[in-house]
């Protein structure tokens, strides 16, 4: 089963994201996916990927995976990496549509048939323009005026009791919120004050006030604090019962990760801009981190996330899949999640399902009663939707 062809797809309606698609000799087609700084990853996929897997066969997908491994960009997500991820992707999605099996299915078979997700507060246009993660690229406030389904952000920070109550109705009973990023001390990480801390705890205190422990409370720090600006943060979230408090500070600082963890009861998440096995190994064994985060479309695919799954689970750790990002994230995820016995839920962004995702693919990954399962069918269950490459904002490319 040689590869024909490299195809790539950007759209400027979503500038992050990047598509690929691998052709086969024998006519089967694998979808991968990959996002931020998709300008660059696709300058990778075609300068230095396509050369070294044309005419290979797709069904080696580690050794392919190997050869793909950059000698520069190797150690965390940067353009390399996620130029990988997303091959190694459409490589598993082709191996799936080969056997005719579900890619859970061909990776040993299903642990358990659905699985609970949990919601990432974002309304259908946060960090849409760049790949920055700050509140001037949160979306647009004037969204949740205009009926636009599932302003998320904008609930938290001034309706976090209906916001809650609105997931409570769909069976989903777990929330992440960033009330943080928003204080002042954010633009250096150095400290948070006082006033800043009190105000970003209040969605949390309502939240609880108003449902109690009926649904359980991420918070997101999107490592922008230092050690001891966290150690404050800790110390206000811990009464509150925090489900997790993911990336407090950078997650390459394993030595502040570790003295976090001890010094504070909430349990830390973390991981998803680490892209190698020794980073991860040390966010495990020497950070102690509760449940390391992967993204797998940032951190060298399907094949990389099995083997961080074993790591964490030699140490008795669930591991989580980042998705705040495409559909086709999504598909490969929970696909991992309902494989690998080792994952409690699986991160959604409603925001995003139920606006764009579904204009990008013609299947979704059904979300029924805070339940997500994988699209039926062999690989990922999913193609883009036909018509794609054909549109004004469409920057196509193909490798033969």
């Amino acid at each position: 089963m040689k590869i024909s062809a490299v195809e790539t797809l950007r759209l400027g309606d979503h500038p992050n994201l990047l598509w690929v698609r691998l052709e086969t000799e024998v006519g089967l087609t694998g979808l991968g996916e990959t996002y931020f700084g998709a300008s660059a990853a696709e300058a990778d996929v075609h300068d230095r990927i396509a050369p070294m897997i044309l005419g290979q066969d797709a069904r080696r997908i580690e050794g392919l995976n190997m050869q793909m491994q950059p000698y520069t960009g190797f150690t965390g997500s940067g353009a390399e990496l996620r130029a990988l991820s997303a091959v190694d992707v459409a490589l598993w999605d082709l191996a799936g549509k080969a056997a005719g099996l579900p890619l859970c299915d061909l990776l040993g078979g299903r642990t358990r048939d659905s699985i609970q997700v949990y919601n990432t507060c974002a309304g259908p246009n946060y960090v849409s323009k760049t790949s920055e993660v700050r509140p001037d690229n949160f979306g647009d406030a004037s969204d949740a005026k205009t009926g636009t389904v599932y302003e998320d952000l904008d609930a938290f920070l001034n309706r976090p009791e209906e916001l809650a109550a609105s997931l409570l109705d769909m069976g989903i009973s777990s929330m992440k919120i960033w009330p943080f990023d928003l204080a002042a001390g954010a633009l250096d990480g150095v400290d948070i004050s006082p006033a800043d801390l009190k105000q970003a705890i209040q969605p949390f205190e309502r939240i609880r006030a108003a449902h109690g422990d009926n649904i359980r409370l991420k918070a997101e720090l999107h490592g922008l604090w230092s050690l001891n600006a966290a150690k404050k943060i800790a110390a206000a979230l811990e009464p509150l019962d925090i489900d997790w408090i993911e990336d407090p500070v950078w997650m390459d600082r394993t030595a502040d990760i570790a003295e976090l963890a001890a010094f504070t009861r909430a349990p830390l998440a973390g991981g998803e801009t680490l892209a190698s096995l020794g980073q991860f190994d040390a966010l495990i064994n020497t950070g102690n981190i509760g449940t390391p985060i992967i993204d797998v479309v940032w951190a060298g695919g399907v094949t990389a996330a099995r083997k961080v799954a074993a790591l964490a689970e030699a140490r008795s750790r669930p591991i989580a899949f980042h998705d705040c990002s495409g559909p086709v994230t999504l598909a490969v995820s929970t696909h991992l999640a309902l494989a690998l016995p080792n994952v409690r839920e699986q991160e959604i962004a409603r925001g995003f399902y139920f606006a764009w995702y579904q204009n990008l693919v013609d299947r979704m990954p059904p979300l029924k009663d805070g339940m997500i399962t994988v699209p039926d069918g062999p690989g990922l269950g999913l193609d883009l939707h036909p018509g794609l490459t054909g549109r004004a904002d469409a920057i196509h490319r193909v490798s033969r």
